[in-house]
């Protein structure tokens, strides 16, 4: 009955604090934290301690799967290798330095606990970034800090099992690359046949219901196999949430796919909004094990501080040198447009010749047919088929439409420093902190350390991102030119899609009777389906930025539930 009053009163409290975020205008998971510390503290509330096995194993793969789900996959690519660093890259950096900072000032600690405990402190949180997304930073810069707290959990888990191996045993660098390789690769199998075989599955379901339960069980689908076969269940979780999002558009319905995104929010609020209040909960605990082991509470403050403060200046020593590079990268990309273009209009040629020499087969003409045995044409003498010719071009469509979206938006000493002071540290750190052996040498003050870490990080990060966000954006009016242009070409895709259903034939209006109606929802579902079809493929080629696909597409969905509540079209 305790546990029931308990979770009653922590939905209340989750509910609140989402309601009253935006009239104080400070972020929930900052509310939540705060109102958990200060329960705490109450002489007659118990102290609360979370298996933490509850948070990895089963808060942290839904939360990653619904994020996933509703990333763009394409930002995604297209950013992934500012998001490979700074999910891997960074994480080993930060775990080896911070490491050899807690060995130095902790006695009795070694290099690879302290490494341990640096893995633990390093990753960013996937569900503290929730706050950045509430203070209008650019897109770039979302989907930047979004894909590395997809990625960084599963480093920071790997490099730790890697060190308490390596406290207790040696450990190669060799066999520890191997390991995160195997982890790695075992992750992404598994959640790309998970993610496939969910879409598979779930388009032969009629119940959005039904269809939404079953989408719940997708994260862990692919989250226990993996660690069970020695694979990183979160990276799992996150590749079969991308290829869910990826592909849902084209094989679910769109009532399928408003159940499921309505009913993951709900999930999303509770689990987040549980993970920061159980944050601020566990402090009673955490202190009185760190009094208890007579380490020193105030030792821990100093420490804490001191990580916190190693952590930012990594991070930015990391991302000074990352936006160069991307700047290079933006620079040379520039260099090859006239090249694509050029490249472009040859292919455009060359299939609509390869289009004409097409027999009715679907396989090519053999041209220039040569005499005798043993000789071999040269490969650029072969002709190419027109599909091939076409996918070669959508591959030149793509680089060329990559360039374009790296040029309209570059990143700066602006969002950079957003970058830098965007990676707070949230639940994983207390949660994983919590996963260390009982053999760990000062193992109450290091989680009190780890906790500390997470509590200041979103406290004094989350609670001046916003006022960063303002000094260092350009103030001013917004030019939305470019948007408004983007919205406009949709908007003519859509409509030649529309045409190219319609031609010329007459437009049946819906009237009263059931034939006229049932012809007109026929009709009007068609063109919805040529339109979408039409966005889905100028997404694949990146044409258009994906909040304007995002809104298109809600559009076309909400039209074609409106007709499919007005009767279904009669078969035949």
């Amino acid at each position: 009955m305790d546990l029931l009053a308990l979770a009653v009163l922590g939905l209340l409290a989750v509910a609140g604090a989402t309601a009253l975020s935006s009239r104080l205008g400070v972020a929930a998971p900052l509310l939540l934290v705060v109102a958990g510390i200060a329960v705490s503290l109450l002489p007659f509330v118990p102290e609360l301690e979370v298996d933490p096995e509850w948070i990895l194993a089963g808060v942290l793969p839904p939360l990653l799967y619904s994020a996933a789900v509703s990333m763009p996959a394409m930002d995604f690519r297209r950013e992934f290798p500012a998001i490979g660093g700074l999910s891997v890259l960074l994480v080993v950096v930060t775990s080896v330095v911070l490491g050899a900072f807690l060995s130095w000032v902790v006695p009795g600690l070694s290099l690879w606990w302290g490494i341990a405990i640096g893995a633990v402190i390093s990753p960013t949180d996937a569900v503290a970034t929730s706050i950045v997304k509430q203070v209008g930073v650019s897109g770039r810069v979302v989907s930047i800090l979004e894909g590395e707290s997809l990625l960084n959990d599963a480093t920071a888990l790997v490099l730790l099992r890697t060190a308490v191996a390596g406290a207790s045993a040696s450990v190669t660098l060799g066999g520890a690359l191997g390991d995160f390789a195997q982890a790695v690769a075992v992750a992404v199998v598994l959640g790309f046949v998970v993610g496939k075989v969910n879409l598979r599955v779930r388009e032969r379901v009629a119940d959005p219901t039904v269809n939404t339960v079953l989408s719940f069980t997708v994260p862990f689908l692919a989250a226990v196999p993996a660690e069970a076969l020695g694979g990183s269940g979160l990276v799992a979780a996150v590749v079969a949430g991308l290829v869910t999002g990826h592909g849902a558009p084209r094989r679910l319905t769109p009532r399928h796919r408003l159940s499921d995104a309505e009913n993951w929010r709900t999930v999303e609020l509770v689990l987040e909004g549980a993970v920061f209040l159980v944050l601020g909960l566990e402090l009673t605990a955490l202190v009185g094990d760190v009094v208890a082991s007579e380490a020193g509470v105030g030792t821990a403050v100093l420490l804490a501080a001191a990580a916190l403060a190693i952590t930012v200046l990594v991070r930015a020593g990391y991302v000074a040198p990352l936006l160069w590079s991307l700047h290079t990268r933006s620079r040379r990309a520039e260099g090859l447009k006239p090249r694509l273009a050029d490249l472009q209009e040859r292919l455009d040629a060359r299939v609509a010749g390869a289009a004409l020499d097409e027999p009715a087969t679907g396989r090519p003409r053999r041209r220039g047919r040569r005499s005798g045995t043993g000789e071999r044409r040269r490969r650029g003498d072969l002709p190419l088929s027109a599909s091939r010719l076409q996918r070669f071009q959508t591959r030149i469509t793509r680089s060329a439409a990559d360039i374009d979206y790296l040029l309209a938006a570059p990143l700066g000493w602006r969002e950079g420093s957003v970058v830098v002071w965007a990676g707070m540290r949230g639940a994983v750190t207390v949660a994983a902190a919590q996963t260390l052996p009982p053999e760990t040498p000062a193992r109450s003050l290091l989680v009190l350390v780890a906790f500390l870490v997470a509590v200041g990080s979103l406290l004094l990060q989350g609670g001046t991102l916003g006022r960063l966000v303002r000094r260092v954006t350009p103030s001013g009016p917004v030019d939305d030119a470019a948007e408004r242009e983007e919205r406009t070409r949709v908007l003519e895709l859509m409509s030649g899609a529309a045409a190219s259903v319609l031609g010329e034939e007459k437009r049946p209006v819906p009237d009263a009777d059931p034939a006229r109606r049932q012809a007109f929802v026929r009709q009007r579902l068609a063109v919805l389906e040529a339109q979408r079809q039409a966005v889905l493929d100028a997404r694949d080629d990146g044409l258009f930025g994906a909040e304007t696909l995002q809104a298109a597409l809600a559009v076309l969905d909400a039209d074609q539930i409106s007709l499919e509540l007005r009767g279904r079209p009669v078969d035949g």
